[in-house]
């Protein structure tokens, strides 16, 4: 009976394991793989030497070149408006027009004075010159030719005071006709005909250029040498990368400020875009990358080749013979799915998939990895970015 019941459990134990081995990993298959010498499967990537382009990234905010908000010079009310809310307007467009009636009747009144006082001072002219003309018949005395000189001299100062008077009030007149300064984009407009409006009144519109805009943004205080030389060399290339994918547009770095904020650390920039199709509108926040310098003949690899060891961060290469060897490596740079490292040899076979089954001198059957053999999005090789945060250091 003893003996049938040790049966009984050895069995039962013997189909456990069995059943345990049927739903063991591949990882730990390939553990086991490799630790009993079976090769390894691993894609790679060829490690790269090219010109990596280093960037800054930071959040901008667009702001218009020119912002023009529209208030009148005189208190007077609204006879008419000229145009709409939203509507593109030129440079000298009427925008509104005043009440001009008292402007008109001051215009008028001013250009009678005027005549007035030329008519007034014609009579001077004369009487100056009869008494010049009696003076050299001995029919008068120099006194009173020197008091007809200052009649006319007076005069003539009276019509200069009436020319000024007249040209005051037609700039007052002018304050009637609100024209454009600049071109732009008309906003919400507060007014209406019948409306009284005064100089210290909120703004009537406001003018908005659109075309060229500038995007706004911050620099840590230590990459404002390169910001500045960026801009005597006629102006770095600023990427500004709409949200939910809708493209990238290029600009210039066009703008470095005169001071670093104290409490930051950091300086503010502007760049410049061509917005013809006003995909940048004031106000929204766009992630904006500055090209700010170059790494020349740098060695790229993929971040995800990179494993972090209990001795640093090394990389797994296919050596001769295809087996596994392991280079300790530097990170210079990293941005997106690439790394600027130091410590591996151009043209090296660097493992991206399958590098955690991995030990130095195992075997391993290599295929390509699809990222590396499929073209880089953005332009050719060598044309790569390392982004850096606006903040410091790598992301």
């Amino acid at each position: 009976m003893n003996h049938l019941i040790v049966r009984a459990t050895t069995l039962a134990l013997l189909l456990t394991l069995s059943a345990c081995g049927k739903h063991d990993t591949p990882a730990a298959a390939a553990t086991a793989a490799s630790a009993a010498g079976a090769a390894v499967s691993v894609s790679t990537v060829v490690a790269q030497q090219r010109d990596y382009p280093v960037q800054l990234e930071a959040t901008g905010t667009v702001t218009p070149l020119n912002l023009v908000e529209v208030k009148p010079q005189i208190s007077s009310t609204i006879t008419r408006v000229h145009i709409r809310e939203g509507q593109f307007v030129q440079a000298g467009q009427l925008l509104f027009t005043l009440d001009d009636r008292s402007a008109d009747t001051d215009v008028a009144k001013a250009r009678a004075q005027l005549q007035k006082d030329l008519a007034a001072l014609a009579d001077a002219q004369r009487q100056l010159q009869r008494s010049q003309e009696l003076l050299a018949q001995n029919f008068v005395s120099q006194g009173a030719v020197d008091q007809n000189r200052a009649l006319f001299d007076s005069a003539q100062a009276v019509v200069a005071a009436d020319r000024a008077a007249l040209q005051a009030t037609q700039v007052s007149q002018s304050y009637t006709r609100i024209v454009a300064t600049s071109a732009g984009r008309a906003g919400i407009i507060s007014v209406f005909p019948g409306t009284l409006v005064q100089p210290t009144s909120p703004a009537l519109v406001t003018i908005t250029q659109l075309d060229p805009i500038a995007v706004t943004f911050n620099l840590p205080q230590r990459n404002l040498g390169d910001a500045l030389q960026s801009l005597r060399d006629g102006g770095g290339r600023v990427d500004a990368v709409l949200p939910e994918g809708r493209g990238t547009l290029k600009g210039r770095l066009a703008f470095v400020d005169n001071t670093v904020d104290a409490n930051s650390g950091t300086v503010k920039v502007r760049a410049q875009f061509a917005n013809k199709d006003e995909t940048l509108w004031p106000g929204a926040f766009v992630n904006v990358r500055l090209a700010v310098s170059t790494l020349r003949g740098a060695i790229v690899v993929p971040q995800a080749s990179i494993v972090q060891g209990a001795r640093g961060r090394v990389v797994f290469v296919v050596e001769a013979g295809s087996k596994a060897g392991v280079r300790p490596v530097e990170v210079v740079y990293a941005a997106g799915a690439d790394a600027v490292v130091t410590g591996v040899q151009v043209g090296d076979r660097v493992v991206v998939d399958g590098r955690q089954n991995l030990r130095p001198g195992v075997p391993v059957i290599e295929r390509v990895a699809e990222a590396a053999s499929a073209p880089r999005r953005g332009g050719a090789a060598g044309s790569a970015p390392v982004a850096l945060s606006a903040r410091g250091g790598p992301p």
